[in-house]
């Protein structure tokens, strides 16, 4: 009976995962192509529903079209491929936290996270390899170098941040930013950060891995119908979740204007996809390893050393216990508690501040 109740309890938490992620994805997918029309002048999806409908349209033809395996290939891993990697990119929402709700709320998230976002290569040079296609296999190869090399640069970020918060843990750093947002302080960081999310989730300028005069398509080049439904529900989802950790690493995480913050995000990429030309092979290599790599890690190196002989300003860090702890129940309050409650601890909280010099 306990283990019937696990069972349960592990789908309702997957079902809890999956439908939202759907949902977004189709309907981004709707918001990308109405900005791509608007800027390109033209009309955009406006038939079915009036455009509404639309995602749910294409949706339904990729689930009614014919699988095609290519000849020679090598069918388990053909299908494996898609499968592993929409599974990790399902794993990684678990550990975002959503208001007072998280799935799975893991001290060392962020890690988890860029963990599973390492493992996902593994879906990309396996369609590549089992597709026995040239044009499939030199994208995938593609695709896994451009995120490797990203990675490197994405990890060393994301540590520095994670050294300003002192904690890995997603609910942190949302707390740690209640005085001013992280953005403020690190404006060069966050502009290199997001060239690397780019290129890590294979987007406009750096979309080589599909590069149709080069590639056909890349490393799904073979794939159809529910297969390909795959990979292209994971990329999108993929891009959600980076435009999301890049709200709670720079901009307060979920709190005020959330959505609106995130809406940003989501635009921002779609207008750099309708402007942008795409980089060279070459180029796309030398701006990783040869400018961000080596600006990364004098960047970390300066700011430990920041922090090791100079501290933490408690203008960017709550490093006061006591006025923490306050913190994370006016916060808990403001979640679950009434409004008399939340307003009479706020002025508790304010006059400590006051008494700190902090406001």
């Amino acid at each position: 009976m306990k283990t019937l109740l696990l069972v349960i309890f592990i789908l309702i938490k997957f079902l809890i995962i999956i439908v939202p992620a759907l949902l977004s994805v189709a309907y981004l997918t709707l918001i990308e192509r109405k900005i791509l029309s608007a800027i390109q002048i033209r009309r955009g999806p406006n038939v079915v529903g009036y455009g509404l409908l639309q995602p749910l349209a294409d949706g339904l033809k990729f689930f009614l079209k014919e699988t095609i395996i290519p000849i020679k290939s090598n069918k388990g891993l053909f299908f494996f491929a898609p499968l592993l990697f929409l599974v990790l990119s399902f794993c990684s929402w678990s550990v975002i936290p959503f208001d007072s709700i998280t799935l799975v709320n893991v001290n060392l998230g962020i890690l988890f996270y860029l963990a599973l976002s390492s493992l996902s290569v593994y879906g990309i040079i396996l369609a590549g390899w089992s597709s026995n296609s040239r044009y499939a296999f030199l994208g995938s190869l593609r695709s896994a170098a451009q995120m490797i090399s990203y990675e490197v640069v994405l990890g060393l970020l994301i540590l520095t941040v994670a050294a300003l918060s002192q904690s890995f843990n997603l609910r942190e750093f949302i707390v740690n930013q209640n005085l001013s947002y992280y953005f403020f302080a690190l404006i060069p960081i966050f502009i290199i950060y997001f060239v690397a999310v780019l290129a890590e989730t294979n987007r406009t300028p750096f979309d080589l891995p599909e590069a149709e005069a080069e590639l056909v398509a890349g490393y799904n080049v073979e794939y159809a119908s529910i297969p390909f439904a795959f990979y292209f529900i994971a990329e999108y989802c993929n891009l959600i979740l980076w435009s999301d950790l890049t709200i709670y690493l720079f901009f307060g995480g979920w709190g005020s204007f959330y959505f609106l913050k995130l809406s940003f995000m989501l635009i921002l990429f779609c207008w750099i996809r309708a402007t942008l030309p795409r980089y060279r092979w070459d180029q796309l290599m030398i701006l990783t390893w040869r400018i961000f790599l080596p600006f990364t890690l004098c960047a970390v190196c300066l700011l430990f050393f920041i922090l090791n002989f100079y501290g933490v300003s408690e203008q960017m860090v709550v490093i006061d216990a006591d006025l923490e702890e306050r913190f994370r129940m006016l916060y808990n309050i403001y979640i679950s508690g009434s409004p008399e409650e939340y307003q009479e601890f706020l002025a508790i909280y304010e006059l400590l501040l006051k008494q700190r010099g902090l406001l």
